[in-house]
């Protein structure tokens, strides 16, 4: 494949570099960029000539969305990307940065990088280039439950993404796999949450199990009968915990009272005294509180 005056097209099918036979390529570290609005984006591609030309022959290179007479509009004179676009190159590496702020929803669309030399009408473009999607959300981990001992963990965007898409999972803080979907024990208190490359700052927030709740008491003053007193159970958890209240009756099986967080006694009675705990439970995992003793006086 020889440059015409239309330029030599080099086609990237996927994250590897692809040449053409003369060594002229483009490779973009992502193929889709997922964001919601007003976060940073950041685009990266590496291109490559023959190792006959100097980089001082290199006499421009730019990203683009758009063409004006069939020419690549350089995204910096663009004002729709006004004061909001940022272009570094190394011409010794060979790798250029496109950064975006205050992304909006109008930026939804195909970046390429282009590069030309100082031969007039030579110019070499990376395409398809990197589909960038603006959304109002941004990502999320769907749990649905295999059976009582595993569940599966789905990294879902609001984007519309191609099969290449690279996810990343993390594990607390740690970087564990790659893929949309993870296997994960029940009952685990680790945190997991997922992004999707080239979206370093849209991580999905964690999903975790419920940690042991805490009960609480109002008013934690001595209780007479016929006081108003509120029993509330809270534990952190995402998604957010349902709650259990059960009452210890002498049996192997505590009595379910109620499935609400705060259990209220409008008029408590002698006969409500004894012991009290509270269950809260999610997707990933349940926990159960202490026991506290209620002791109402007559």
């Amino acid at each position: 494949m020889s440059p015409s005056a239309g330029g030599l097209v080099v086609f990237l099918l996927s994250v590897k570099v692809i040449q053409s036979q003369d060594g002229w390529g483009v490779n973009y570290d992502q193929t889709d960029v997922c964001a919601a609005k007003g976060s940073i984006v950041f685009i990266i591609c590496d291109y490559t000539h023959p190792p006959g030309i100097d980089p001082s022959d290199i006499k421009d290179r730019f990203w683009f969305t758009k063409e004006k007479d069939g020419e690549p509009v350089d995204l910096r004179t663009d004002s729709e990307y006004s004061d909001r676009v940022k272009h570094t190159c190394y011409s010794i590496l060979k790798r250029c940065y496109l950064t975006i702020t205050d992304v909006r929803e109008s930026d939804s669309a195909e970046y390429k990088f282009t590069f030309m030399t100082n031969k007039p009408g030579e110019k070499y473009t990376g395409s398809p280039g990197v589909t960038l999607s603006v959304t109002d959300s941004g990502l999320q981990v769907q749990v649905r439950r295999l059976n009582s001992t595993w569940l599966e963990l789905t990294c879902h965007s609001s984007c519309v993404l191609s099969d290449r898409a690279e996810y990343y999972w993390y594990k607390n803080e740690e970087i564990i796999k790659t893929g949309s979907s993870l296997l994960v024990s029940s009952g685990s208190t680790d945190r997991y949450s997922c992004y999707l490359r080239g979206s370093w700052d849209q991580r999905s927030p964690a999903v975790y199990g419920p940690q042991r709740p805490s009960v609480s008491v109002s008013p934690s003053a001595e209780m007479l009968e016929g006081d108003s007193v509120t029993l509330t159970c809270s534990t952190d958890a995402n998604p957010a915990a349902s709650y259990t209240w059960y009452k210890e009756d002498g049996t192997s099986d505590p009595r379910l009272l109620s499935e609400e967080p705060q259990l209220v006694f409008s008029s408590i009675q002698s006969s409500d005294s004894g012991n009290y705990s509270c269950t809260a439970e999610n997707q990933l995992g349940r926990k159960t509180s202490d026991f506290i003793s209620i002791d109402v006086k007559c």
